[in-house]
């Protein structure tokens, strides 16, 4: 299946590099034009309304996230392509859109663009990345909705809304506060990392707790948290201080 894709990227040597790499190893991707800055990338989205989009983040007149926003029609599938950017790497993996970091892996980018030709059969908005922008514009944490891509399809669940996460080997389940358990393929530490600044405790190796649901840190028995519905959650004898710690700046 043959694909069409535009580069977005404010500097030339990176643009050659991947229409290289992706003439290599990736022939059914076809390369329909690409951009220095954000208002060409704009026009050339407009122009081609290609497949993928492979975007760099950080360019000079507005960054990538802000060029999105003025893109009219988003069905595009997006590949982000960066430099090592911490904050807007997370926002990407809070809404589980794919990038690839400088210099390109050409393993993580056959891996990308695979993915990437599978969603675009459908031609419609990208709700993952309606969901980035939503993020991106919002400082109301409690609105923020995290993508959860499970074996069936991806949900979009209000952080706020998370009692917890349990990992079982490279999988992590997700209790929602309506009782539904979501499974995704990806494992904790991710998204320990992601959920860092929305009020989530990783309490044990196993464990990751919302503190809003938190009841109390109960010593006995080892030492364990009670969560609201009546679940006792280990804590780790390493991570008792932090815990407390975490608990007594509510």
């Amino acid at each position: 299946m043959l694909v069409t894709a535009v580069i977005i990227d404010d500097e030339q040597n990176n643009i050659d590099n991947l229409e290289i790499l992706l003439k290599q190893h990736c022939p059914q991707v076809e390369l329909a034009g690409q951009a220095n800055d954000a208002d060409t990338g704009v026009q050339l989205i407009q122009q081609y309304q290609p497949d993928i989009v492979f975007l760099d983040i950080q360019m000079p007149g507005g960054n990538g996230f802000d060029m999105l926003r003025s893109v009219k029609t988003r069905n595009f599938e997006l590949i982000f392509v960066t430099a090592h950017d911490q904050y807007a790497i997370q926002a990407v993996r809070f809404a589980a859109l794919d990038y690839l970091l400088k210099p390109v892996n050409p393993a993580e980018l056959v891996s990308a663009v695979h993915k990437a030709i599978y969603r675009s059969t459908e031609k419609k908005q990208n709700q993952k990345l309606e969901n980035l922008l939503q993020v991106m514009s919002s400082r109301q944490k409690a609105q923020h909705r995290i993508a959860l891509t499970s074996a069936r399809e991806t949900r979009f669940i209000p952080t706020s809304e998370i009692i917890r996460c349990e990992s079982s080997n490279n999988y992590t389940t997700f209790f929602i506060e309506n009782g539904e358990k979501i499974m995704v393929s990806r494992p904790i530490f991710e998204y320990e990392e992601i959920l860092a600044d929305y009020g989530f405790i990783r309490c044990h190796q196993t464990h990751l707790v919302n503190k809003r649901f938190i009841k109390s840190l109960v010593k006995q028995d080892g030492g364990y948290l009670l969560l609201e519905d009546g679940t006792q959650i280990p804590v780790a004898r390493l991570k008792k201080d932090m815990v407390k710690a975490e608990l007594e700046k509510q």
